[in-house]
């Protein structure tokens, strides 16, 4: 599975510079050359996948009530702020397809639809994504729906999602045919990137926001980053943009 991977990732689209998990983030991390973005796909009533963090609409939209209970034209009445609509996943997909960034799909599904989201995010990735150009990042801290994923879609890439590593972590990790490893960067040993490094395998971590501990988690070893502030790195994401433009 082809999966080349930039130093830095755009937390929820746009991080805190836009609506999150929302066109206009994605728009403006690529904007600012950042070559990867990551969101977040859960199902609403429907079936449908859509761009959303939480399973209840308040925090994040001008809606309330569980995001499962919401019908395609529910979705599409939402403000997610700015004016901006909670976008459905295949015109993320698209959007990411035609900017030429890496998409970190997270699988999000509200509690017991693991597989039913997995298998609706892997079919449609499937389906959007050419063979040829830079396939997704499909990653979830469910390990039942990353189960799913290889089974719908084996040729893409997933990321084994953690807060903290379990001491069984590489077992699990081989067992779902994984690429990626992620956690919170906050909870990284070195005993797990000892074990990723003799290994191979890329440890992502989340959620980093200062340039400090950023430049400390790459000296260890780590591979890429989550940041919600892509103005704090967005020089550097655009300085490598403008040395290779075809990376």
């Amino acid at each position: 599975m082809s999966l080349t991977l930039p130093r830095w990732i755009a937390h929820r689209g746009g991080g805190s510079l836009a609506p999150e998990n929302t066109l206009a983030g994605i728009r403006l991390a690529a904007a600012m050359g950042f070559r990867a973005v990551e969101f977040d796909v859960m199902l609403n009533g429907d079936g449908s996948p859509f761009l959303i963090h939480d399973e209840t609409l308040e925090r994040t939209t001008d809606g309330h009530g569980l995001v499962s209970a919401m019908s395609d034209l529910d979705m599409q009445r939402l403000d997610a702020g700015d004016g901006e609509v909670v976008p459905p996943f295949v015109e993320a997909a698209r959007l990411c397809c035609q900017l030429g960034l890496l998409a970190n799909v997270e699988i999000k599904p509200a509690r017991g639809f693991d597989r039913e989201t997995a298998a609706a995010v892997a079919a449609q990735a499937a389906a959007i994504w050419p063979a040829a150009g830079p396939l997704p990042l499909l990653s979830s801290f469910s390990l039942e729906a990353l189960v799913v994923a290889r089974e719908r879609a084996p040729h893409l890439p997933r990321g084994v999602l953690f807060e903290t590593v379990p001491a069984d972590w590489l077992a699990i990790f081989r067992q779902l045919d994984a690429s990626t490893l992620h956690c919170a960067a906050d909870r990284l040993t070195d005993d797990v990137l000892e074990t990723a490094r003799a290994q191979a395998i890329p440890v992502l971590c989340f959620t980093v926001n200062r340039p400090a501990q950023a430049k400390k988690l790459f000296a260890r070893g780590v591979t890429a980053v989550f940041t919600d502030r892509l103005d704090l790195f967005s020089p550097e994401t655009a300085a490598y943009k403008r040395l290779h433009p075809a990376g």
